[in-house]
């Protein structure tokens, strides 16, 4: 509802009335325009203005689309926890899956060195990649700059894990590239098989699981990445120590 191309466009007193809002998410769908207006220090006329610049015809057009939007978000949320798991436990067994996990096996087997890349929550669980990797006794490390401009030629036992939900980030597309110009395999996470990220790639993974988003922000689940890493990190460790 509060894009963020319509958050850039607020001006001071229209960032008091969504501040106002936030605050109260519960309240707001029973306050009366005078009551919002007063706890958020404006007029009504401004708050009138706000609704308008929302696309509203009214206040109590605005009070029953945030209602439905507060409704629609628990809702997504709720379905998240359990049935999105649920939908990727089912997909862990198919063919394609198991396929493309023994193809990103066979990629790192001979690796003698294996970099992760990422940004936002797939920087995070590039960090965890790299720990648990070297944990297992492979040399890991994450490049945490993705500007970083790559100079050194790799060799041919380097594999390069790129992590990406939406395997379209400009940064994550630019840095891969670059690696595999310089001799890098590439082994790209994704949620999607049809992103350019995975069309890159030497290889791909891809979870898909629904996106999901909550005031702007990307809090698609990435539960299925954990799984990905560990099991290819332990699949590693089962044939080196055999």
């Amino acid at each position: 509802m509060f894009t963020p191309k319509l958050l850039a466009d607020f001006n001071e007193l229209e960032f008091s009335i969504y501040n106002c809002i936030t605050r109260n998410k519960e309240r707001v769908p029973h306050m009366k325009i005078k009551e919002l207006a007063d706890e958020a220090h404006v007029s009504t006329a401004t708050v009138l203005r706000f609704c308008k610049k929302l696309g509203c015809e009214g206040y109590s057009e605005f009070r029953l689309r945030y209602k439905e939007y507060l409704k629609n978000q628990q809702i997504l949320l709720n379905d998240t926890v359990e049935t999105t798991f649920k939908g990727f436990v089912s997909r862990m067994d198919s063919r394609d899956f198991q396929e493309s996990i023994d193809n990103a096996f066979r990629l790192l087997k001979d690796s003698q060195h294996i970099i992760f890349i990422g940004i936002g929550s797939s920087g995070i669980l590039g960090k965890y990649g790299a720990r648990y990797f070297s944990n297992i006794g492979r040399f890991s490390l994450y490049v945490e700059d993705p500007f970083l401009p790559i100079l050194q030629d790799m060799t041919d036992h380097t594999v390069t894990i790129v992590l990406s939900e939406s395997g379209t980030t400009y940064q994550m597309l630019k840095l891969a590239n670059q690696l595999k110009q310089k001799g890098s395999r590439l082994l790209s996470i994704t949620n999607k098989a049809d992103s350019p990220l995975a069309k890159l790639a030497d290889c791909n993974i891809f979870y898909y699981v629904p996106q999901l988003k909550a005031n702007g922000t990307n809090i698609t689940t990435q539960i299925p990445v954990v799984y990905i890493l560990e099991t290819l990190a332990r699949k590693l460790y089962t044939a080196t120590e055999g």
